[in-house]
């Protein structure tokens, strides 16, 4: 047996439902690893699960889908793994807010020595997030436009840098004038404030009304549907939330065929799922990071015990690049 220490709620709520609770841990079975976590990423779905906004599978539990750590022991039947290594995950099964967890084998990858736990637990979701978007969803080249709402944010400030080192002209919105300077360091061709400036206007300025060959907003909503006014023709508009809206009806009439534009609804956790290779999908990412190519943005490190503050300043808007946990 062994203890852990666990942020879990009994009932959905606000950031105050989270309490620390010491929980005791099995031997992992067939298939499992126990994985002493030493950081853990918070992404918005952290906020939704708390919520009940998508349930978690029971109460009292964790939230979280993110994490880094080392392999403390191994189930019976489990080959690729050790004790000792250094390993990170990103998807089910919720929990990752503990110092300590079983997880399913298949979904661990290991990490460079190179990398610290940090570094992977701010990379994991969000990373392969973008490597879905710029491999998968609208592959990137060396001469596309794109514009990148929120690119301040942990998510943002990763595919403004994966994508301008593609090649790609990066253009980005953020919500103040405090903000510029951190999606300029991230790779940020131009930079709009959309509480001050319109970012249709904008974007059309900018590209002198071509328009951009692809938008990547989580708002949803109003803001999803003037994004298909900054896309020139068989441009794509990728919504990755809904923190501000739900997603409404988009009529195809909206897209096409004048237009020809596309709108894609994709899940990363369908895509960890789905990938032939996905030690191979998290070693492009871990390269890309390695190599300094994309220099994750690790704007707030909290202890465990501090969860609730780390998502009132999430829901907020008072953070800048990721939020880190330390057990």
């Amino acid at each position: 047996m062994f203890k852990a220490q666990e942020m879990r709620i009994r009932a959905y709520g606000g950031p105050e439902a989270m309490e620390m609770e010491e929980v005791t841990i099995g031997a992992p079975g067939p298939g499992q690893v126990l994985v002493r976590q030493h950081a853990v990423g918070i992404n918005f779905i952290d906020v939704y699960h708390r919520k009940g906004v998508f349930p978690i599978p029971a109460l009292p539990g964790a939230v979280g889908v993110e994490a880094a750590g080392v392999v403390e022991a191994v189930g019976p039947d489990v080959e690729r793994f050790a004790p000792g290594d250094r390993v990170a995950y990103a998807g089910p099964p919720i929990g990752a807010y503990a110092s300590a967890r079983l997880m399913p084998a298949r979904g661990l990858v290991r990490i460079p020595d190179a990398l610290p736990f940090d570094q992977a637990a701010a990379i994991m979701l969000k990373g392969m997030t973008v490597h879905m978007l710029v491999t998968r969803v609208r592959p990137l080249a060396a001469g596309d436009t794109v514009l990148v709402h929120a690119a301040a944010g942990g998510l943002g400030s990763l595919l403004c840098q994966w994508a301008s080192a593609l090649g790609a002209r990066v253009i980005g919105t953020v919500g103040s004038e405090a903000k510029i300077e951190a999606a300029t360091r991230v790779g940020c061709d131009a930079v709009i404030v959309h509480r001050q400036q319109d970012f249709v206007a904008e974007t059309k300025r900018l590209t002198d009304g071509a328009g951009v060959d692809a938008v990547y907003e989580g708002m949803g909503g109003d803001v999803l549907t003037r994004s298909l006014d900054c896309l020139k023709p068989f441009g794509t508009a990728v919504n990755l939330g809904q923190v501000g809206e739900p997603l409404g009806a988009v009529p195809l009439a909206a897209l096409g065929p004048q237009r020809s534009l596309s709108v894609a609804v994709p899940g990363v956790f369908a895509h960890l799922r789905t990938l032939p290779d996905l030690q191979a999908g998290a070693d492009s990412l871990f390269a890309m990071v390695t190599s300094g190519r994309v220099r994750p943005e690790i704007g707030t490190r909290l202890p465990l015990a501090d969860a609730a503050e780390a998502h009132r300043r999430l829901e907020a808007g008072q953070t800048t690049g990721a939020l880190v946990l330390l057990p």
